[in-house]
């Protein structure tokens, strides 16, 4: 029963960053409830999920708009949200995502140049933070540290408290051996999750460099 409840409240927060992606307390929402679920259900917790609805463009595009108009003032397109541009129909978000789990997959099978063209693809359409996350493990994988790190920074763009994004830079600035930087993002981090054996121990061997 807890594990449907989080399921929906995931959904549900999804479903609100694709009306307005700039909302903190959404993105905090689907970070705890993606660590929720995994936790509950392992790594497989999204096969268990119930379809997350396609917004209208329209609602995602409103908040973009002046809330009033003068009379007989020609209205200005509609933009797309920061991190939605390119993506601004709902097929070219479900291509987005579809390939997004197109490259998860590759990932799955350990062929990561294959899955960095698939993230790269769904990029250009939905300029999404977990996908440039994804893309990022890829490149510290391939040792292209110069470019994860740069993945890393346009998701802390999306979501400046992006747990994936502070360690995975973090990671290839150590591998840069930017030190200085490397520990900083972990310190954000751990000011997230003061927990997080991962970092904890990251900066421990940061200390010791």
């Amino acid at each position: 029963e807890a594990l449907e409840r989080y399921a929906l409240a995931y959904v549900d927060y999804k479903t609100a960053l694709q009306v307005d992606c700039s909302v903190q307390a959404a993105h905090d929402g689907v970070n705890r409830m993606t660590k929720a679920l995994l936790e509950k259900d392992g790594v497989n917790w999204r096969q268990k999920l119930p379809p997350i609805p396609t917004v209208p463009v329209a609602a995602q595009t409103r908040w973009s708009t002046p809330s009033a108009q003068a009379p007989g003032a020609n209205t200005p397109p509609a933009t797309a949200p920061q991190g939605r541009r390119g993506g601004n129909t709902a097929a070219g978000m479900e291509r987005a995502r579809m390939l997004k789990e197109e490259g998860n997959e590759f990932v799955k099978k350990g062929n990561h140049k294959k899955a960095v063209e698939k993230y790269s693809e769904s990029l250009q359409l939905n300029k999404e933070c977990a996908t440039y996350t994804n893309r990022a493990l890829c490149y510290l994988t391939l040792k292209q540290y110069k470019e994860a790190a740069q993945d890393c920074t346009e998701a802390l763009k999306l979501d400046p408290k992006n747990v994936k994004a502070l360690y995975r830079r973090a990671q290839a600035f150590k591998e840069l051996k930017d030190y200085k930087s490397s520990i900083a993002d972990i310190k954000s981090l751990l000011k997230t999750e003061p927990k997080n054996t991962a970092a904890l121990r990251l900066l421990q061997e940061l200390n010791r460099a």
